[in-house]
């Protein structure tokens, strides 16, 4: 007898928010063979990318890459940028800003938290108050997650800096773009923001692998200043590299990757890559709301000013395991939905919508989750993909 497990046929629908669908011209781009990296043929390749990653970022600030993911990015701008003993006020957002928490601490960082419910989101007047308070401006910088993966809720980047400028605190601004950048406005020049990380495996549709770091020249001072061990990823030995960057091997293929995928973003124009993330974020809201009559799964998410626009977080009704819905739509409709992380595991599943997407991918994935609900005997609303496509057939 065959107890073999036959797969789902099909194209693979990947609803995660990250990593992300990769382009089939960008997958060609990175399928080529070795080129020395010090070859002028790739230099003007490589000098093309920091120029189109410095446009997405809305910035003409210093830029380090590394082969890393976002964690050794955010690794780098912290050892980077203070000394054992400092500072930090770390504005919760939820599962990635407990982890850049963790590991500051294990820097010897001190990390003070403006607590927030995941759910709704920080109050920008308490990091106001937590500035205002600190009247010997111990603190040296303020860390962000500007779009918190595990929650689907974003935080107003202009607002925090309109804190910091209102109580006249001198801290270093210090934010994640790693599942906004290339899917949500973002602009680091406009924001007087210091330090960004950015990883490759999300907004701009590449493997995971490649990260970096933009710093302004206030980042750069604090830098000169800093004590914390490094070298991998110390941007003072990257600037004696030319181009500056990578201590060690360069990765070549990641490029000619990028270069595609800027492409492809500068093609489709910044303005339009963003409206058409917020409406295929709208959709997937749409569909949700409908699920939750009945009592059925909700929006995780509580403030409609802070939805996401590159995932949407579901909350299941009590009672309910959002792994097994996770389970039906992959063994059932061979399509990948985003699992809870850290507390919220299952209670949450996650729907991406950002990175190479459209209308008929959203709703497919869609489709696939409200049979799941059938199926698993989930009590919901009807008619949520419905919903979704009502919103997206208007004119």
């Amino acid at each position: 007898m065959n107890t073999s497990v036959t797969r789902p046929r099909g194209r693979h629908f990947f609803a995660n928010p990250g990593p992300t669908n990769i382009p089939d011209s960008v997958l060609r781009a990175i399928d080529r063979p070795s080129i020395d990296f010090h070859d002028p043929d790739f230099r003007e390749v490589m000098d093309i990318c920091f120029d189109g990653v410095k446009r997405v970022l809305g910035t003409q600030h210093q830029l380090f890459m590394y082969t890393a993911s976002g964690h050794g990015a955010w690794e780098a701008s912290l050892a980077n940028l203070l000394s054992p003993g400092d500072v930090i006020l770390l504005l919760e957002s939820g599962y990635f800003s407990d982890e850049w928490a963790k590991m500051a601490c294990a820097l010897k960082i001190e990390v003070r938290v403006v607590a927030a419910d995941w759910r709704h989101g920080v109050d920008i007047s308490a990091v106001k108050s937590a500035l205002a308070e600190d009247k010997a401006h111990v603190i040296k910088a303020v860390c962000v997650v500007h779009n918190e993966t595990a929650t689907g809720m974003f935080i107003p980047l202009p607002e925090v800096r309109a804190a910091l400028d209102e109580t006249g605190h001198p801290a270093l601004l210090l934010v994640d773009t790693i599942s906004s950048l290339g899917s949500i406005d973002f602009r680091m020049d406009e924001w007087a923001i210091d330090t960004v990380v950015g990883g490759s495996q999300k907004g701009l549709m590449l493997p995971t692998g490649m990260s970096f770091t933009a710093v302004s020249p206030k980042g750069m001072r604090a830098h000169a200043k800093a004590t914390l061990g490094r070298y991998y990823f110390d941007w003072s030995v990257m600037a004696t590299r030319n181009p500056p960057s990578f201590v060690g091997t360069i990765p070549v293929n990641f490029f000619y990757g990028l270069k595609e995928s800027l492409r492809l973003l500068d093609e489709e124009g910044l303005p339009n890559v963003f409206a058409r993330h917020h409406r295929l974020g709208e959709a997937v809201r749409q569909a949700v709301q409908v699920w939750a009559g009945n009592n059925g799964p909700q929006l995780f998410c509580t403030n409609p000013g802070r939805y996401s626009d590159s995932v949407t977080a579901v909350l299941m009704p009590e009672g309910h395991d959002a792994e097994a819905i996770r389970r039906t739509t992959r063994q059932k409709f061979n399509v990948s939905l985003g699992g809870g992380l850290g507390k919220l595991g299952g209670k949450v599943f996650r729907i991406g919508h950002l990175g190479d997407l459209n209308e008929p991918m959203v709703l497919g994935a869609l489709s696939a989750v409200e049979m799941a609900l059938r199926i698993d005997d989930v009590p919901h609303g009807r008619g949520g993909v419905d919903a979704a496509m009502d919103y997206l057939a208007r004119p």
